[in-house]
């Protein structure tokens, strides 16, 4: 008999292979049985991604989508701005930046598309 991974939900021993997918019937959890999948989706905790799903990366230019108002300033960001050479950080505002005519500003990722 072939030793089968616990759940890595509920951590019970009771798992079963359903075709491709690994079920626990205790807490009804499923999963796929390969390997890769489990390695792609511990790197994808890191990974930052636009509005439409394409990776970032250090130093890409994007574009922002949306009119973004700053705060604290009657600035608006406009749809459209070519943001170049960004810095990616953790934390509510992935993106460090600078904006012409603007200066300094942090940015989500939801508001910008890659170029």
């Amino acid at each position: 008999m072939s030793q089968l991974p616990p759940c890595p939900q509920c951590q019970a021993d009771y798992t079963y292979e359903d075709g491709l997918m690994l079920v626990c019937p205790a807490c009804a959890h499923e999963w796929s049985s390969t390997e890769e999948a489990a390695d792609a989706a511990s790197d994808e905790q890191g990974v930052i991604r636009d509005s439409v799903g394409n990776v970032l990366a250090d130093g890409d230019s994007v574009s922002v989508i949306k009119d973004l108002k700053v705060k604290g300033s009657s600035l608006v960001v406009k749809v459209g701005t070519k943001v170049k050479n960004i810095r990616l950080v953790d934390g509510d505002h992935d993106i460090d930046c600078k904006i012409d005519g603007i200066g300094a500003m942090k940015l989500k990722s939801e508001f910008v598309k890659k170029i």
